[in-house]
């Protein structure tokens, strides 16, 4: 191989203040490691000489700690998009150190070619494989490396022996042309092959491999619980209704959820009830009970743009590549998420809710209207364009000190243009077809905690007039009552009468 093997620090070393860094990875599968920690420690050096140095940051999703956590701590990061879960990075980014450009997941590699946003100059991938033609091989994820590898002045690769060199033919890498050459993107069911098992690049481009042998930085999954297997089982019983009813298939539809605890509950359930037939996954991220239900026969076939897995289950799908192989697809996710895909394929999409409102909005990214949590994700790429958009939330949190459930959420991702049904531990809120005032009624019968339920019908009783009738002094009560007391259920509304 005529490639020049260097060090981590070689490669910060050729790294600049205000250069726009294209990482491979969705979430912390897949992310290269070494040359960020690298990067981390000169940035550390560049600020204890009075230099400025801070870089931006394109990713696919989140990352691993060595990206977002080290150059978070070190304050490197100038700007950073489209979606983080570190909480190193949320400090910086709620205190306004970094910018964060907030994106539904398949806009980033195309608003990248279009010019959109900056471009980046730098890629930095991990890989398991490359060819002396400039073939390179991923990981266990995609994310927005092709566009990223077409628009890089330079390629730096972090060759990761962890990963076997047989992972060739995972990968799906297919990048559709741009307006007005665009052509619809041939996925018709989710095994569809559609591109090549590689990134293609000029070989000049890469200026530097470093040798590592470290697995993916996935911590531990949050176990579920008794609240959210009931959400799970009330997922799954109102999926069975809608197959009884001729509204989903006989033979069922393919998948898409959401990533944690509460979609692992959420597919387990899905998997032992017998009355959903085994199914196909379209989504983003794999997570260990897509693999577990693959292995019972439960999954057929799972299509998504990163293998988030534990250490122990990725180990088990290596261990047996295969079998695997043959029932599952890693894409870039401007397709993984691609609404034009989600709707032709007449996907169920089921993600999670930070809060929803009594008249159906969902808020997926803000705490009380103005922390920043983690990101819109993909959620609105496969809400508004699936079959059934299916959100699902825990009623309460903080031990009943937050309500999931308020009058109006303090920030809005989703509308209720595009939430279909709402899901928590209490019940199944079935908004199709209704007007708000039937959505309130719904949602707080079906869907709010006992301890809240009474609150939000006396704020409807309010007085307020109108086709949403919507208190515009009272409507953030719920979250003055926490800001002031810690305790949403504090709230009065003799106060606003």
């Amino acid at each position: 191989m005529g490639f020049k093997f260097i060090t981590a620090e070689e490669a910060a070393d050729q790294i600049k203040n205000d250069d726009v860094i294209g990482f491979s990875g969705f979430t912390a599968a897949g992310c290269p490691k070494v040359i960020a920690q690298a990067l981390a420690v000169k940035a550390e050096k560049e600020h204890e000489a009075g230099r400025p140095f801070k870089v931006g940051i394109f990713t696919g999703a989140s990352t691993g700690d060595s990206i977002d956590g080290s150059l978070s701590r070190t304050h490197a990061i100038k700007f950073r998009s489209p979606y983080q879960s570190n909480g190193d990075l949320r400090k910086e980014l709620n205190s306004r150190e970094a910018h964060y450009y907030d994106l539904h997941l398949s806009e980033l590699p195309q608003y990248l070619r279009y010019g959109f946003l900056p471009r980046p100059n730098i890629a930095v991938f991990e890989c398991c494989d490359v060819t002396e033609d400039g073939e390179i091989i991923l990981t266990s994820a995609v994310g927005i490396a092709p566009t990223v590898a077409h628009l890089a002045d330079k390629i730096f690769l972090e060759l990761n022996r962890f990963h076997p060199k047989a992972l060739k033919g995972m990968h799906d890498i297919y990048e559709p042309a741009d307006p007005p050459l665009r052509r619809e993107i041939p996925v018709y069911k989710p095994s569809d092959r559609i591109g090549v098992p590689y990134i293609k690049v000029d070989p000049e481009k890469i200026v530097g491999i470093i040798e590592t042998n470290l697995p993916n930085e996935i911590g531990g999954f949050t176990p579920t619980d008794e609240v959210t297997d009931q959400i799970g089982r009330n997922v799954s019983d109102f999926l069975t209704a809608e197959i009884k009813a001729g509204r989903i298939p006989a033979s069922f539809l393919p998948v898409q959820s959401g990533v944690g605890n509460v979609a692992n509950a959420v597919l387990g359930a899905m998997g032992l009830n017998p009355s959903i037939p085994a199914f196909e996954v379209y989504t983003e991220v794999i997570q260990d009970s897509v693999i577990k239900l693959m292995k019972e026969d439960r999954v057929k076939f799972a299509s998504g743009c990163s293998l988030t897995l534990s250490t122990e289950i990725l180990s088990d799908v290596y261990g047996n590549l295969d079998f695997f192989k043959e029932r599952i697809v890693l894409r870039p996710q401007e397709i993984s998420n691609s609404p034009e895909v989600a709707r032709r394929l007449g996907l169920i999409a089921i993600n999670t809710a930070l809060e929803a409102d009594i008249f159906g909005n969902i808020n997926s990214t803000h705490v009380v209207g103005t922390k920043m949590m983690n990101g819109i994700g993909g959620s609105a790429d496969f809400c508004r364009n699936a079959y059934l958009s299916i959100f699902t939330t825990p009623s309460t949190a903080k031990g009943g000190k937050i309500s999931a459930i308020v009058p109006m959420v303090s920030h809005v991702d989703h509308t209720e243009h595009s939430v279909k049904i709402l899901i928590t531990e209490c019940g199944v809120a079935d908004l199709r077809g209704l007007s708000p005032i039937q959505r309130a009624e719904s949602i707080i019968e079906n869907c709010v905690h006992p301890q809240y339920k009474q609150l939000l019908k006396d704020y409807l009783k309010l007085g307020v007039k109108g086709h949403t009738p919507q208190h515009l002094e009272a409507c953030f009560a719920f979250h003055n009552a926490f800001n002031k007391t810690g305790d949403m259920s504090q709230v009065n509304w003799n106060d606003y009468k």
